[in-house]
């Protein structure tokens, strides 16, 4: 058995990114009907709030690290502008989430891609990526199957149904299912 040293493993690692052997993966954009999916399911508010969980909250449903939002980059009160930089910021974080835990065979097109970036925003991307939607996804089966069983699954806040999350499913799943020929998976190979 060859063992190596941490050192050589990052120097290995290094030689085979600079050699261009493993291509960049940038996460597609999300489409216009996902930043108004998740704009309005999340609302707006220029100053911290509570969400339904308890957590410290602002602008388009940024959770916040700290009770003060001490780790967002622009004055609260937020402008609407800084309001829309942020959203687009955290939509960046779920994009790479779901371009990066779903593998080369999954194939989804902007509206499907889109239903599960605002479903990663909305549950974290701890929680996507060890969920069993991306598991079946990866595992090959039917996207349209998997997102109308496993999004509605994702309803529950400490243990409560909300109202909210049920339409919010509800409306992923039709984003899902609403059908077009722009292409958004698989964006790494």
């Amino acid at each position: 058995m060859v063992q190596f040293t941490s050192k050589a493993i990052v120097a290995l690692v290094a030689g085979i990114f600079a050699s261009g052997a493993v291509a960049q993966c940038n996460p597609p954009a999300v489409n216009q009907a996902t930043v108004n999916l998740v704009a309005e399911f999340e609302g707006w508010s220029p100053t911290i709030y509570s969400d339904p969980s308890g957590y410290p909250t602002v602008g388009y449903g940024h959770l916040c690290r700290d009770s003060r939002c001490s780790d967002v980059p622009y004055p609260i009160p937020l402008s609407v502008a800084n309001g829309q930089a942020l959203l687009q910021s955290d939509l960046a974080v779920a994009r790479r989430c779901i371009t990066l835990g779903t593998n080369s065979r999954v194939v989804l097109n902007a509206n499907q891609y889109g239903a599960l970036v605002s479903w990663a925003f909305n549950v974290g991307c701890g929680n996507a990526g060890s969920s069993t939607l991306i598991s079946r996804l990866n595992a090959g089966q039917n996207p349209n199957t998997v997102a109308a069983e496993e999004l509605p699954r994702w309803t529950y806040s400490n243990g409560v149904q909300l109202p909210g999350l049920v339409r919010r499913r509800n409306a992923e799943v039709a984003l899902h299912r609403t059908a077009t020929s722009v292409p958004a998976l698989p964006a790494c190979s």
